[in-house]
């Protein structure tokens, strides 16, 4: 007579017959503790249908392996096995076709979410019509000989370039009072000492004091002719 299906031995055979590989009585007492049944009841249930018949098992030392008995399902013979894996492979077709399809989906949608909304549209048109019209104003100042800049904002700026200018040639003449006491007796080769320091003159770096200072000169003209 088989256990009945809600009995220890019942779950057991249960669950040994749909695993359909080989167990021990750890593997079957974890995966069966949802059922609150204790090592203890699982290794007695394992025993008993295996004495009874009701599943296989062998011995290696001191454990035993317990396995559903195989003469109580279907072997397929070849031909079934070929359909088998011919109605697989269709089947991962389909599988894969539905993954595609959803791939596709999930990009569209992202697409959708990434662009802006109709009020962000209009948003957007707004402050770039503000934008063009400031601009325009500017442009239409221009075109009429309107001075955009203040004679008192000029002359800052002329007195903030020039006293740069001062500061800039100042220490340009300091560095050299001090580089050249520096190196007048040094048995070092001067260039090698200045890429050992990391120093760099203007002209290594493409910039000349003089350009800018004409620079300036050249502004006072242009202010003088108009």
């Amino acid at each position: 007579m088989p256990p009945k299906s809600d009995s220890t031995e019942g779950i057991v055979l249960n669950f040994v017959n749909e695993q359909n590989r080989p167990l021990n009585v750890q593997n079957v007492a974890d995966f069966l503790q949802k059922f609150n049944l204790k090592k203890t009841a699982v290794q007695k249930a394992l025993d008993s249908l295996a004495d009874s018949g009701k599943i296989s098992f062998k011995e290696y030392g001191k454990q035993k392996i317990y396995i559903a008995r195989q003469d109580q399902f279907d072997i397929p013979d070849n031909e079934e096995l070929n359909r088998m894996k011919e109605e697989n492979a269709k089947l991962q077709e389909m599988l894969d076709e539905q993954r595609r399809e959803i791939s596709e989906v999930e990009g569209e949608i992202k697409a959708l979410q990434s662009n802006m909304t109709l009020e962000e549209i209009r948003a957007r048109e707004t402050n770039q019509r503000n934008e063009a019209e400031e601009m325009e104003k500017k442009l239409t100042k221009l075109r009429e000989g309107v001075i955009l800049v203040s004679p008192e904002e000029r002359k800052a700026v002329e007195v903030l370039y020039t006293e740069t200018i001062n500061q800039w040639r100042r220490r340009k003449r300091m560095f050299k009072d001090i580089w050249d006491a520096i190196t007048e007796n040094s048995p070092k080769d001067i260039k090698e000492f200045k890429e050992e320091l990391g120093i760099e003159y203007d002209e290594d770096v493409g910039v000349s004091l003089q350009s800018f200072a004409d620079l300036m000169q050249q502004g006072k003209k242009r202010s003088r002719g108009q």
